[in-house]
């Protein structure tokens, strides 16, 4: 793919100035000063990029710049575009996103910014041109090619998106990873650090729902000694930290709209200011952020930034919740158990073929997470080598509430045979064996109860 780039600005300043910037930066460019212009070059020649203006008149409406944006798109569907814009006309960079950009930058521009776009913008290019060209990679050939030790799965789904990941990673392109809790956001945010250029820069992991608003800044940016009260020592902040490398922000939905603005400002600019100081300090990061919940929805209610969401999801990941790749929970029981056996000096555990079946059955509204719980207590709280469905059924006993959620097995999962006897070993944890008490909770008698126990070959 070519790397050339056009630059459309009627600016000669600006357009010499960038020409210059990405010449130094090993870029090739030309220069045109109008929309008519700019649609005739890319006619007559290929280009890898285009860097445009939003206005070329004295109206100040970047509607030229729309049209301009709409008619490249139309010619050339497949080349990046990055649109140039006043802080103050963010809305109006939202718009062009929409339309199809692939980055807005603002003036006056940063010149590291500026070129980490460019660099990002091709790079993004070229993943979507080998991934078009490439069909659907077997899990040998991800692992071939990419450091995906630590995720588990073969389900398509997944597997598209560890190409997704793979393909992805050596871009500083920004990440939003969706899914409900427990689907291992943090885990895939992890691999696409491990499998980029920054992979032995720092990693810093930062949970936004634990982080109160009058405490934001202090532990995002830092502070100075003497910066407020308790402020005894200078304190470097988690930008700081993550600096050359990436940083991850769980829970970004949990922001609140002060510290959204706050946090748009170090991702449009990447400069930031340390509490106590009033000296601006860049930051060289890639940003890879999660929520499990639906930023779209909250937009609309006026809950989050659109130009925030728009810094965020360059790339955006849907992560599938564990109901949706059944065939992967015995690769994924496999996996917990054997570490779990690991860490407890029991290497000789087995699951029994009844029990995996009976782990498929349910819906997991915890996902992967809620998976490994229940596989951990139930290797504590049985002296078997080899798991089956009663120690499975007692320990799903002690798991905190659902909140509510369906708990059920999908349907066609389960027999009703094998849904009364995982009630009836149940029923039996819970009442320790009463039989009395069992026959009760069952509405069955003692004789009904006793007959059941030895059709599914229950000890009493």
């Amino acid at each position: 793919m070519s790397h050339s780039i056009l630059i459309v600005d009627d600016d000669f300043s600006v357009a010499t100035s960038l020409a210059l910037l990405l010449k130094q930066a090993g870029y090739s460019s030309q220069a045109v000063s109008t929309p008519a212009e700019a649609l005739q070059r890319l006619e007559r020649e290929n280009f890898g990029l285009v860097l445009q203006d939003m206005n070329f008149s004295r109206k100040t409406t970047g509607e030229e710049g729309l049209a301009l944006l709409k008619g490249i798109k139309e010619k050339k569907p497949d080349i990046p575009i990055i649109l140039m814009t006043a802080w103050g006309s963010i809305a109006l960079a939202v718009k062009g996103v929409q339309a199809g950009a692939a980055d807005f930058i603002t003036k006056p521009w940063n010149n590291e910014q500026l070129l980490h776009s460019v660099k990002t913008a091709l790079g993004l290019a070229a993943a979507r041109s080998s991934s078009t060209n490439e069909k659907a990679l077997t899990r040998e050939e991800l692992e071939a090619r990419y450091d995906f030790r630590h995720l588990v799965g073969r389900d398509p789904k997944f597997l598209k998106i560890l190409d997704v990941i793979g393909r992805v990673s050596p871009t500083d392109a920004s990440v939003l990873i969706t899914g409900e809790s427990g689907t291992g956001k943090e885990l895939i945010a992890e691999a696409i650090h491990h499998n980029s250029t920054r992979k032995n820069a720092p990693f810093v992991k930062v949970n936004l729902g634990g982080i109160s608003s009058n405490l934001f800044e202090s532990e995002m940016f830092g502070h100075v000694k003497g910066a407020f009260t308790d402020a005894k020592f200078d304190r470097k902040g988690r930008f700081e930290l993550a600096n050359g490398g990436t940083i991850f922000l769980d829970e970004i939905g949990d922001l609140d709209p002060n510290c959204q603005v706050k946090m748009l400002r170090v991702l449009q600019d990447r400069t930031y200011e340390v509490v106590g100081s009033s000296i601006s300090r860049t930051v060289d990061v890639r940003v890879i952020s999660a929520t499990n919940r639906n930023l779209p929805e909250m937009i609309e209610k006026g809950e989050f930034r659109e130009d925030l969401l728009y810094r965020l999801n360059l790339i955006a990941l849907h992560l599938p919740a564990l109901r949706e790749r059944r065939d992967d929970m015995p690769l994924l029981a496999q996996h917990f158990l054997k570490n779990i056996g690991n860490v407890y000096r029991r290497n000789d555990l087995t699951i029994s073929a009844a029990a995996m079946k009976w782990l498929q059955s349910f819906n997991w509204p915890g996902n992967i997470r809620q998976l490994k719980q229940v596989i951990e207590r139930t290797v504590l709280m049985s002296n078997k080598t080899t798991l089956e469905v009663d120690d499975f059924a007692a320990a799903m006993q002690m798991q905190p509430d659902s909140g509510g959620k369906d708990l059920l097995p999908a349907v066609g999962s389960m027999t009703l045979d094998e849904m009364e006897k995982a009630m009836i070993v149940k029923a039996m944890n819970t009442h320790q064996n009463n039989i009395t008490k069992v026959a009760e909770a069952l509405g069955l008698s003692r004789a009904a109860l006793y007959r059941r126990f030895e059709k599914y070959g229950i000890s009493s």
